[in-house]
């Protein structure tokens, strides 16, 4: 599997919002669940802009260009209305927000790709500048390291092999780090998705909108549903719902991020219910559907570190 990772390829299913001026960061820090306060110039956030419910709107990993400068790279397809719901936030800060998808180059990196185009790159979250770029590392899929890579219109795309898109997004997939899509907006709470185990919430911050549903789904546990890696030899996309054998009059949860396998069928993230990732039959689509097995997770869950 792992071989079959290894290139560069462009993102035109992402997109950039851009957030400027003095009060940049600290708007962004009373928005979303992770520290933007205290974000550094070598560093990025995996972060979620969830309702008053908790429930998340959006998922991004934003990073500093300089210290009033921030970019959040988000899915394109729902990058319009969470741009305009951010914005309504703004009131008397000092931040100006827009859609500067266009006014940037965004490649993903992969494999040996990753590695040479920003060689000093660092753990997951880590930003690395390479001229007029930004390397942000993420999390590995199957071992192999991956980056994204954001430099101003116009620069040249980073070297390396030719990735296909497909695979670029089968790893984002095999790195168990889910992106909200439109298919699955206000769908899921962070946890349901694993993002405090990612660094993808703070609960050291101050309040956000949905923060008192997010700390009490940790710490009262009140949590029912995770997510995990899983595959089917049938297709799947995000927002199919997921059914167990012991309850097949509803389900028991979704997919949140799927994509072709390259040895065959699909694989995913589900969110499901934890009771019934412990055994049982799962399918995807129906409770006669296509059989759904889980595979272990590429990372420890909070709870278990």
């Amino acid at each position: 599997m792992t071989q079959l990772l290894e290139g560069v390829t462009p993102l035109p299913h992402l997109g950039i919002i851009r957030v400027e001026g003095d009060d940049a960061a600290s708007f962004l820090h009373a928005q979303l669940t992770q520290d933007f306060a205290a974000l550094g110039l070598s560093q990025a956030r995996l972060a979620a802009f969830c309702t008053a419910k908790g429930r998340m709107q959006a998922s991004f990993v934003g990073f500093k260009r300089s210290h009033t400068d921030i970019l959040l790279v988000m899915s394109r397809d729902i990058l319009a209305p969470t741009l305009k719901r951010l914005t309504m936030f703004v009131l008397r800060a000092k931040a100006k927000l827009r859609d500067a998808t266009a006014e940037f180059e965004l490649f993903g990196l992969a494999g040996a790709a990753a590695g040479n185009v920003a060689p000093g790159a660092g753990e997951p979250w880590t930003k690395t500048d390479v001229d007029a770029a930004s390397v942000v590392s993420l999390y590995p899929a199957d071992g192999q390291p991956r980056s994204l890579w954001v430099a101003p219109a116009g620069s040249a795309a980073p070297a390396g092999p030719r990735l296909s898109l497909e695979r670029w997004q089968w790893g984002e997939v095999r790195s168990g780090i889910a992106t909200v899509t439109a298919p699955v907006v206000e769908a899921f709470v962070p946890q349901m998705l694993n993002y405090e185990s990612v660094d993808g919430v703070s609960f050291k911050k101050g309040c956000y909108p949905g923060q008192e549903v997010v700390a009490r789904s940790q710490f009262r546990g009140t949590l029912k549903r995770r997510a995990y890696p899983a595959h089917s030899q049938s297709p799947l996309q995000a927002g199919q719902e997921v059914f167990h054998a012991s309850d097949p009059q509803q389900p028991c949860g979704l997919v949140a991020q799927a994509a072709a396998a390259p040895a065959g069928g699909w694989d995913a993230i589900v969110s499901i219910q934890i009771a019934a990732a412990q055994e049982g039959r799962l399918t995807s689509g129906g409770p006669e559907g296509p059989a759904l097995s889980l595979e272990v997770l590429p990372y420890p869950l909070l709870a278990d570190v």
